[in-house]
């Protein structure tokens, strides 16, 4: 489509003369973005299509696929499913001048003993335990446990850039707890709001913040103060109180969606299969029930009350009603 693209630089309200493209990322017309999503709907669609390759997501429906431009993540219930699927789009991909990656491709199977490999062409797929999908981990436990620790690593490396900040007197501590804000905690809790925490991985979160928070503040030791002291000098809540409204918040959006959602419809999805034996594991949905139990409220509920905006603000803000003590 863009063999042969030149192109013009503006600089210092002059334009250069036309130079050839001939390398990196092509760019053409407006039109392009929109033209390559629908070769791809068209793509999944074909591939897809009278299959029964998928997981049960429904009574009626199966999910195959979850995309985003092109990083898509193919599901299957076994191995012989996700090696045809895999094949299939593969074969009308290339029909199309598209092509897979076999290098950028991962597999992850979860609770199955089959050791076989996905091909690509013939080349097989990196079995791997986890692997980051649009900015978060998804690990083959089924947990959070590893996003929260790169979240961690990713929010710890952002400090980092900023210790002149920090260290900098002459700027105002409100000023740094702003640049904090901004930079750290929004690296710090992406995607927060799907977290299935306990206790452990939200110490951990916690722990971050606090440590972050003296520095910046400047209490090192021998000096110590309570947590709660020092939340309140740095204008900030407790980490569980912030993802626990992040997610009703979250909530309150996917509940306002359609009823033939894919992301309101995983709220009632029930896995097939048996879960192991022991303690049952924690999950978002069991984080969210122990809230709604604790808040006095029920599925009926919320769902009812998340279709109004107004009402559902009022309802998130209520999850902690002296929030405005830290803010």
């Amino acid at each position: 489509m863009y063999d042969g693209t030149s192109c013009k630089v503006l600089h210092e309200g002059r334009l250069t003369d036309s130079f050839e493209i001939k390398t990196g990322v092509q760019q053409g017309c407006l039109l392009s973005p929109f033209l390559f999503i629908l070769s791809v709907d068209w793509l999944m669609k074909e591939s897809t299509s009278g299959s029964r390759n998928g997981i049960q997501w429904t009574l009626w429906t199966q999910l195959d696929d979850l995309d985003f431009a092109d990083d898509i993540a193919l599901v299957s219930h076994n191995h012989s499913q996700m090696q045809d699927k895999t094949s299939t789009v593969n074969q009308l991909s290339g029909s199309i001048g598209l092509h897979i990656h076999p290098g950028k491709s991962k597999m992850l199977k979860i609770k199955t003993e089959d050791t076989q490999a996905i091909t690509v062409g013939g080349k097989p797929l990196e079995l791997v335990e986890n692997f980051t999908y649009l900015g978060s981990v998804i690990d083959h436990s089924g947990g959070t446990a590893a996003d929260v620790r790169s979240r961690v690593a990713k929010a710890r490396a952002a400090f980092k850039t900023l210790d002149k900040i920090w260290r900098d007197r002459t700027i105002s501590t409100k000023t740094k707890i702003r640049l904090f804000n901004s930079n750290v905690k929004s690296a710090l809790l992406y995607g927060c709001e799907t977290w299935s925490l306990n206790q452990s991985s939200l110490k951990k979160v916690q722990t971050f913040v606090n440590g972050c928070l003296r520095r910046i503040l400047r209490i090192f030791w021998p000096e110590r103060i309570r947590n709660e002291e020092l939340w309140k000098r740095a204008g900030q809540r407790p980490m569980q109180e912030e993802i626990t409204q992040r997610r009703w918040r979250w909530l309150g959006h996917t509940l306002r969606k359609p009823r033939n959602s894919i992301t309101r419809q995983s709220l009632q999805w029930n896995p097939q299969g048996k879960r192991s034996r022991g303690r049952p594991r924690t999950t978002w949905r069991r984080n969210l029930e122990e809230e709604m139990k604790a808040s006095g409220h029920s599925w009926r509920d919320i769902t009812r009350m998340a279709q109004d905006r107004r009402e559902w603000g009022t309802v998130v803000r209520g999850l902690y009603p002296l929030q405005g003590e830290w803010l």
